[in-house]
């Protein structure tokens, strides 16, 4: 298979209506797009990305109307939470519809939709004409794809089409929220803190993901988003050993003396989490062989990037 790279949303919305996979951008990372209505083509997304099959799929909207027709009922804290932060990178599972295939759930009775905010991917939803199940487009496991060449270096010949965008300005994937229970439970933290939806909705549990069972959320299986290079968590760049074949990423800026292949020392957690999967590519780029990461404080965007960076670690 030839893979198409576009800057058209149209045009790569044309091969999900013919059933084929299509990428796109999003604010957070890169999609891998399929009819969610249509298993034949949700199965095309597995096999392109190695995944496994209990691992269930998050389905985008093209706008929030498109909710009534995928779930069984909206409860008040998914409606608040809806209303707050959609368009954006917020993930809500609900319980599914009849119209929802299972292969897009893994057998599961929830659903999780987002309906994202990029101005690309709103154009593309909508000329999708369907609710469309995307995951990141990467092969399963590898870090996930913040622009549109890491893409092609994961998939291409296993996909039909790329959507071309710029750098995703988050970085990181959406917050996924399961308001099916009471209260709420944040599956998989995200760009969204949990702290800004305590201010909305006030109680929400937010768990730590670390499980082997079958998961409710994508992106909580305990081996995920990690680069070929070993990821060695450590709390400030002096406790990194530098080699020339070693790098460091972190809010704290190594000493001079220390020297390591490749450096990124950022300002902000934004920052943080917008270079951290672009930095694990450009590591194994470079055939680093460790990469040093520096963890953060667990408040608001920290959470989310201190899970990324134990699940990159994890062996």
């Amino acid at each position: 298979m030839t893979t198409i790279l576009t800057a058209s949303p149209e045009e790569a919305a044309a091969y999900v209506r013919a059933g084929e996979l299509s990428a796109f951008p999003t604010e957070t990372v890169y999609g891998l797009g399929a009819d969610a209505l249509r298993p034949d083509a949700v199965q095309k997304i597995f096999a392109a990305k190695g995944r496994p099959s209990d691992n269930p799929l998050i389905v985008h909207v093209a706008a929030g109307e498109q909710v009534e027709r995928l779930c069984a009922s909206v409860p008040a804290s998914a409606r608040t939470l809806m209303d707050r932060f959609w368009p954006g990178p917020l993930t809500v599972i609900l319980q599914k519809s009849e119209a929802v295939p299972a292969v897009v759930t893994a057998g599961l009775s929830t659903v999780g939709l987002r309906w994202p905010r990029h101005p690309r991917a709103r154009a593309f939803l909508e000329a999708c004409e369907t609710p469309v199940a995307a995951p990141s487009a990467n092969r399963s496991g590898r870090p996930s794809p913040t622009t549109w060449q890491a893409v092609q270096q994961d998939l291409d010949g296993r996909i039909a089409c790329i959507l071309k965008g710029g750098r995703t300005e988050a970085g990181v994937e959406s917050t996924v929220v399961d308001c099916t229970t009471t209260p709420p439970t944040v599956l998989r933290p995200g760009a969204i803190s949990v702290e800004a939806l305590r201010e909305e909705i006030g109680d929400v549990i937010a768990e730590n993901g670390e499980t082997d069972a079958a998961p409710r959320s994508p992106g909580t299986r305990h081996r995920h988003y990690a680069p070929r290079a070993s990821v060695v968590l450590v709390s400030t760049p002096e406790e990194a050993t530098p080699t020339s074949r070693a790098a460091y990423i972190g809010l704290a800026v190594p000493d001079a003396g220390q020297e390591f292949a490749r450096v990124r020392a950022v300002s902000s957690l934004d920052e943080y989490a917008a270079e951290l999967f672009h930095f694990f590519r450009e590591a194994d780029r470079d055939d680093v062989d460790t990469i040093y990461a520096q963890t953060v404080s667990d408040d608001g965007l920290g959470r989310a990037l201190n899970d990324r960076l134990r699940r990159a670690a994890a062996r």
